[in-house]
């Protein structure tokens, strides 16, 4: 897999309710906390104006538009945001299971959206990653966001067999490629490893990391896979990612094994082999200065409870000691 595969595989994203939006005339709705979850939003037709909490400026969406809630914080949708705003659960149905709401009359704005909630307890990799409000506008060259968009609609429309399961598919195409579009973005100054996969050379260093993680990698093959010097590759990458390559890999190989030991009962001693580690005390001790526990502890469900809500111990931008 690639890396964003790879990273998306380990969070294990979770569609558990798209639905569609229909509003006419004059019109403003607050959403609640969206506990945790990732909103996905895209406009497929009319415009209106997008405010999250704690967000000093609304978002003008226009037809086409795209747009990411990544830290799950109430947030309003309107046609004029001097209107008043009406509870969304007083509009929606707190049982309902998708389709399209009327609000209003409907006629005039249309949306389709869906909420993502990450599996594990590594969530900030993605979404330490990402703003409050990821805006993608309308483009010309957004044909591939655009069609799951409109097909989403269609599903929605009209229930028909198997459509539950289409829906989920597409939804997961709607946040890849909404986060695709992002990525490039990140080649205007972004900085961390989402970012990073959007520049050939950081990005080949980046994906035979992801390959090969038991491998052992040097300063100067990572460089080599990245066709530049060692000297300029290292500089380069702690720029771009806001790591360095050899606490980059150590993460990304400490992630892959906390994985393993809360979801397989293979020994410490295989797991630390199978990601390049030859002595199970050399893994333990890089596994408990990475992840803030021993490996029998993770396995066991004890990592540390110190850490806030919805963020990970380790990070994949930020220096390991020693």
């Amino acid at each position: 897999m690639d890396p964003l595969s790879d990273v998306l595989a380990l969070l294990k994203p979770r569609n558990y309710l798209s639905a569609g939006l229909e509003a006419g005339g004059d019109w403003s709705i607050q959403f609640p906390d969206q506990q945790a979850a990732i909103k996905c939003g895209a406009v497929v037709s009319g415009q209106c104006w997008l405010s999250v909490e704690g967000v000093a400026d609304a978002v003008r969406l226009d037809t086409g538009d795209c747009f990411l809630l990544p830290r799950g914080r109430p947030f309003r949708l309107a046609s004029d945001m001097d209107l008043p705003a009406v509870d969304a659960r007083a509009i929606f149905s707190p049982a309902r299971t998708g389709g399209v709401t009327s609000h209003n009359g409907g006629g005039d704005f249309l949306l389709v959206s869906s909420r993502f909630a990450l599996s594990g307890d590594h969530a900030g990799i993605l979404l330490r990653m990402l703003p409050p409000i990821v805006h993608i506008r309308s483009d010309a060259d957004h044909s591939a966001l655009r069609w799951p968009v409109e097909r989403m609609m269609q599903e929605l429309r009209e229930r028909q067999p198997g459509g539950f399961l289409i829906v989920e598919h597409l939804a997961h195409m709607i946040l890849i490629e909404a986060l695709r579009l992002h990525m490039a973005e990140g080649l205007r100054g972004g900085v961390g490893w989402l970012f990073a996969l959007a520049d050939k050379q950081i990005g080949a260093a980046i994906g035979a990391m992801h390959d090969n993680p038991a491998h052992g990698w040097t300063l100067q093959a990572l460089a080599e896979r990245a066709g530049m010097s060692r000297s300029t590759f290292a500089l380069k990458f702690k720029a771009t990612v806001g790591a360095s390559p050899m606490d980059y890999l150590t993460r990304w190989r400490m992630l892959l094994a906390g994985d393993r030991l809360a979801s397989s009962s293979d020994p410490v001693s295989a797991i630390a082999l199978s990601l390049g580690y030859e002595s199970e005390s050399a893994f333990s001790t890089a596994f408990k200065r990475v992840m803030g526990c021993s490996p029998r502890q993770h396995g066991r469900g004890r990592a540390p409870a110190s850490a806030p809500h919805g963020e990970e111990i380790i990070r994949l931008a930020e220096p390991v000691a020693g």
